[in-house]
């Protein structure tokens, strides 16, 4: 039988509707849609990089209990409310992600709340 377990970042979100911010299947991590909410504080940035940079320390923290790192990112997923905000957020996602180069998609749409500039989803394998 397939190893499947939850990973929780204490996000009061998680709680609130009832999903993880990881599950772990087998060799393969998936990472739900994280925001760049500080989990320990609950607050967020109104700058759209710096939210890119808490969504991959919040990531980073996941795949790091699911015994992965950045470089096991098979599928990345970006979404944002307002494209022009994507660009801005290059340099950021080049450093953890320009030597992996998972699959990528940016989607435009709105997110649930109307502080969040941008939300990032990834699926990992790992080692």
């Amino acid at each position: 039988m397939t190893e499947r377990y939850a990973i929780l970042s204490g996000s009061t979100f998680e709680e609130e509707i009832g999903y993880a911010r990881a599950v772990v299947d087998g060799d393969r991590v998936h990472v739900s849609g994280t925001t760049g909410f500080d989990y320990a504080t609950m607050t967020i940035s109104d700058d759209v990089v710096e939210q890119a940079e808490q969504c991959l320390r919040n990531i980073e923290s996941a795949l790091t209990q699911a015994g992965c790192s950045f470089a096991d990112v098979v599928r990345v997923r970006y979404m944002l409310p307002d494209r022009a905000d994507f660009e801005l957020c290059w340099p950021a996602l080049r450093r953890r992600f320009g030597e992996v180069r998972p699959a990528a998609t940016m989607i435009v749409c709105g997110l649930s709340d109307p502080r969040m500039r941008i939300e990032i989803e990834v699926d990992a394998r790992r080692p």
